[in-house]
């Protein structure tokens, strides 16, 4: 990992999560949490002040040790019990079917490869438990999609790995999720940027 990559790409990140416009997504995810909670991607710790009772402990996986650091003193405060993982979400360290709960907040736009880290998240998940996600990625309009295929290699490159162009439902379902509620609100800024898929599932 470069210089860039470690050092630079964490605080811009830090700071383009704290955009005060993600906070409602992210109160709106985090409030549906019950029990033991992995949340993937955990970052900078943005969303540990927002778990409500209903949530027990959370496990906090994060393969940045820079985005870990910045969340200790979060995880630290917190209501609940969180444990720091240095991992990643194509490999999580936990056995089958022992948490309740998996939270991805714009996430799995920067995991390399999100089909096997949706398998494991669905191996981690309790038969019954749900997948909460916001995240952001492929637009429904054809020329807007285009524009993502065509911006995504250099943008990749730029903001630490994150791709405009996956469409979110699809790579979900496919790793043996049914999703039970998806909405797809926009954000305010360029149309290949601000299109979410928001939604719960369930392994099938």
């Amino acid at each position: 990992m470069g210089f860039y990559q470690r050092y630079i790409v964490p605080p811009l990140i830090h700071l383009a999560m704290r955009q005060k416009q993600l906070l409602p997504f992210r109160k709106e995810i985090i409030g549906g949490a019950e029990g033991r909670v992995l949340e993937i991607g955990l970052g900078s710790g943005l969303n540990l002040p927002l778990y409500g009772a209903a949530a027990t402990s959370v496990i906090g996986l994060e393969p940045s040790p820079e985005m870990l650091r910045m969340a200790r003193p979060r995880a630290l405060a917190a209501r609940l019990p969180v444990i720091l993982l240095d991992a990643s979400a194509e490999a999580i360290p936990l056995e089958a079917k022992s948490v309740d709960t998996i939270v991805t907040t714009w996430t799995l736009c920067s995991v390399p490869n999100a089909a096997r880290a949706l398998a494991e998240m669905r191996r981690v998940l309790r038969p019954g438990g749900a997948l909460l996600f916001i995240e952001h990625g492929r637009a429904p309009e054809a020329g807007v999609a285009r524009w993502q295929d065509w911006i995504d290699p250099l943008w990749s490159k730029m903001a630490g790995g994150c791709h405009l162009n996956r469409k979110m439902d699809d790579l979900v379902t496919d790793a043996g999720f049914r999703i039970e509620r998806l909405a797809n609100p926009r954000l305010p800024g360029p149309r290949t940027h601000t299109f979410l898929y928001e939604g719960r599932a369930r392994p099938m």
